[in-house]
């Protein structure tokens, strides 16, 4: 297992792109996830294509009809009729690391998204843990706009905030950090993470959305709003949409094909959503989890998607009252438990554990609550799966979608944020939203800036992970591991679902592949530190007078278009966040995974799973196992070194 990991300077390697129709040659394409060989003629694009990145924040593995979910989601099920699941997909842990690594196409700790912001620990002001994407990345819309592309963004960006400033008092000036300054022609962008209302109601004067590298107040007198523009009229999902339509209709016919980045905030909380969805699904989810849960497996299996004698992660045990925190918990005595730490090294501190029952242990307050909520979050997966549709159709209005690459993804895994804090009892908080009029306003538009930060809790999280286990923060599958849906410009018979692993960076290469862009490869020059001897420019080439990593994804062009049904990884992949990490071996059967106690082992072991047999992750094998452990471990520590991450003195999830 002492496989070495590849060095971050290992670039794409860029796929020959032939003048074949290919709506013609995937008639008679095969493949799927075995690894039969290709025997017809090798597929190619016609064309340069479009392209339009969709991207859902917070959605869950089994959340769309596609994947197995009961939400009504017909436009995305119809893309994937005419398209090709990618079944084994990973992202980031949090929204920021994985767009850092879509925009980038290499490691989030390489390009200043170490964690999500700037870190509030001993770590803060390290290279790679800016806060913000740094100088040191390529961009995918700027690679693609000199190849001659049209850009748009129209959604969250999460990448940084400051509005470029050439004039300001700072010798070079003031750096901008929003969409215009990473390449987008045209941007229209939620700054930060999450919006406190997805109706706006912003006040005059914030700074929480920009169009253009300028600062706007959406549902302001004189801003544009929603659908057809009307003033004062924003939900952001049909906002969104409309803004992006209207950027592609703006240069559209002038021969320039466009990437357009569809950036939605939904089903984010807080949770909300306009009629008729706000109460379409009411009494859907009256039965519980686990009767959810158990239908959305039966579905699963029955589409094929995991095999008929897989073994899903059914939930975390329960637990009715929380489990203690160590005595020097917080003090600064503490030595944590993390992954390079064991306490069999002394380090054996760590926080306290959170309740978190089942749906037969809850007040009746309590399920008509948690009923509710589920209620609301499954109108705004249906709300967006008609907004999807609304930009498909424009497309077809147009004459462009025979010539659109379409990508749909989730930026994690479903948001389990904890309803109560980690010694509290959430009954207080479901109760009290069963109760009127706290109740019939759930959901609805608070008219006012901040509303309720109404989330699902943690539970319906885990019912959206199906049939994997953990959620958003965590490296578990259900936490990494998201629907993926491409369709392929002129594609309309589905392929096999491809179920090799793929990761987020894998698809900007993907995407730079198909639009011929020209990727950097001249070596940046030494530049050696004279306290470490170290050279700072390792693995980095040149670009825009910049010395920057390149893409590090490998491109998944040829599994689309069919040639090949084989994994493009033959390496050992890992990553780390918050102190919590994981490594998959080359062949992608083992996975290696450190989660802190006690949400994790309380003795501070890297499990261990076998993902060939047990995707689910249900059976540790690391007692079984250990030189398969050791040499996993082995590969993540080379991995950390490759791209300067640092293990943090306390792990502390991103909740």
């Amino acid at each position: 297992m002492q496989q070495k990991f590849p060095a971050a300077s290992h670039g794409m390697r860029k796929t020959a792109i032939g003048l074949v129709v290919l709506s013609l040659a995937l008639q008679g394409c095969g493949g799927g996830g075995d690894d039969t060989a290709q025997t017809t003629t090798p597929a190619t694009l016609a064309k340069r294509p479009n392209i339009v990145f969709i991207m859902a924040d917070d959605l869950g593995y089994s959340d769309i009809g596609a994947y197995g979910g009961e939400i009504e989601t017909p436009n995305l099920d119809a893309l994937a009729a005419s398209g090709r699941l990618l079944t084994n997909h990973h992202t980031g842990t949090v929204c920021a690391i994985t767009r850092s690594m879509l925009i980038s196409g290499t490691d989030h700790h390489l390009v200043g998204e170490g964690t999500m912001g700037a870190p509030n620990d001993e770590r803060r002001g390290l290279p790679g843990y800016e806060g913000y994407l740094n100088d040191r990345s390529l961009s995918v819309a700027q690679l693609l706009k000199d190849a001659g592309y049209h850009t748009y963004m129209a959604g969250k960006w999460h990448l940084g905030s400051n509005i470029a400033n050439p004039a300001s008092p700072v010798p070079l000036g003031t750096a901008g950090h929003t969409p215009d300054q990473w390449g987008f022609e045209k941007s229209y962008a939620l700054m930060g993470g999450a919006a406190s209302n997805h109706y706006a109601h912003e006040a005059a004067g914030s700074r929480n959305y920009t169009e253009n590298g300028a600062y706007v107040q959406p549902g302001q007198p004189g801003q544009p709003g929603g659908t057809g523009g009307t003033p004062e009229v924003f939900y952001s999902t049909d906002f969104y949409t409309q803004r992006l339509i209207n950027y592609i209709d703006a240069s559209q016919g002038d021969g320039k094909p466009f990437f357009a980045y569809a950036a939605y905030t939904s089903p984010h909380w807080p949770l909300q959503v306009p009629e008729p969805y706000l109460g379409k699904y009411k009494g859907k989810y009256d039965a519980g989890y686990d009767v959810v849960r158990a239908a959305r497996i039966a579905r699963q299996k029955q589409l094929g998607l995991i095999p008929q004698d897989f073994t899903p992660y059914e939930g975390e045990a329960e637990t009715r009252v929380s489990s203690p925190a160590t005595t020097s918990n917080g003090t600064a005595n503490a030595k944590y438990t993390s992954a390079v730490n064991s306490p069999a090294n002394g380090y054996v501190d760590h926080g306290a554990g959170r309740i978190n029952k089942k749906w037969d242990s809850l007040t009746a307050l309590e399920k008509k609550a948690q009923s509710r909520y589920m209620e609301i979050y499954a109108g705004m997966v249906d709300n967006l799966d008609h907004n999807i549709g609304v930009l498909i159709q424009h497309l077809k209005d147009i004459g462009e979608y025979d010539n659109t690459l379409i990508v749909f993804q989730s930026d994690n895994g479903a948001e389990g944020w904890p309803i109560a804090s980690a010694a509290t009892d959430p009954l207080a908080t479901d109760e009290a939203n069963a109760t009127e009029p706290v109740y019939s306003a759930l959901g609805k538009d608070s008219g006012t800036a901040s509303a309720r930060r109404l989330q699902y809790g943690m539970r319906w999280a885990e019912v959206s992970a199906t049939p994997f286990r953990q959620t958003k923060g965590h490296f578990g599958e259900g936490g990494v591991s998201t629907p993926l849906i491409v369709r392929m410009p002129g594609q309309t018979k589905a392929l096999p679902a491809f179920a090799h692993f793929t990761h987020i960076i894998d698809l900007t290469a993907t995407l730079l592949d198909a639009g011929r862009a020209t990727l950097p490869t001249q070596a940046a020059p030494p530049l050696i530190n004279t306290l470490t001897g170290v050279d700072q420019n390792q693995g980095k080439v040149v670009y825009d007078n910049r010395n920057v990593y390149p893409v590090t994804g490998q491109s998944l062009l040829q599994v689309l278009l069919g040639n090949t049904a084989t994994s493009v990884r033959k390496a050992p992949f890992g990553d780390e966040s918050y102190g919590r990490a994981y490594l998959t071996s080359a062949d992608g059967k083992w996975k290696a995974l450190w989660t802190e106690p006690p949400f994790g082992p309380e003795d501070g072991h890297w499990q261990l799973y076998d993902l060939a047999t047990d995707r689910g992750e249900n059976r540790d094998l690391a007692d079984k196992n250990p030189a398969v452990v050791q040499g996993l471990v082995t590969n993540w520590a080379e991995y950390m070194k490759s791209v300067g991450g640092v293990e943090p003195l306390r792990p502390v999830g991103y909740y």
